[in-house]
């Protein structure tokens, strides 16, 4: 299998009134904040349009279960579905199903501190 991870896919975190994380984010370092958080857009090395997410979820989420930590990271993958069968194959556990969305594919694991990781093959064209 070629690359796993290719990026930084978004970083999530709980706080306790997301609307004001988000609005103090917006005004005090420029943040493009929406509804879902801030999206931050970049180019790949081959010139391809690509996101990074930045959001703040209310602090009493199940998003993050069975994680207990307050953040989950997202990372960037290719071909989520054949690593998911290799990292299964390797002991790793897997989270829930693998879903599928105009944006992407998700899937969820847990690393060796059980912190949940969430992997995305995004279509990055689909924000546009």
């Amino acid at each position: 299998m070629k690359n796993r991870v290719t990026g930084i896919g978004g970083l999530f975190f709980k706080s306790k009134d997301p609307k004001a994380s988000k609005d103090w984010y917006k005004k005090y370092l420029g943040f493009n904040t929406d509804d879902y958080g801030c999206t931050f857009w970049w180019k790949d090395k081959e010139g391809n349009d690509c996101s990074t997410q930045w959001s703040a979820f209310k602090d009493d989420t199940k998003y993050f279960e069975p994680s207990k930590k307050e953040f989950m990271f997202n990372y960037r993958v290719e071909n989520l579905k054949e690593l998911l069968v290799t990292l299964k194959e390797e002991g790793i556990t897997i989270v829930g199903e693998m879903e599928e969305y105009d944006y992407g594919k998700f899937g969820w694991i847990l690393d060796n501190e059980g912190n949940k990781i969430e992997l995305w093959e995004p279509i990055d064209q689909a924000f546009k």
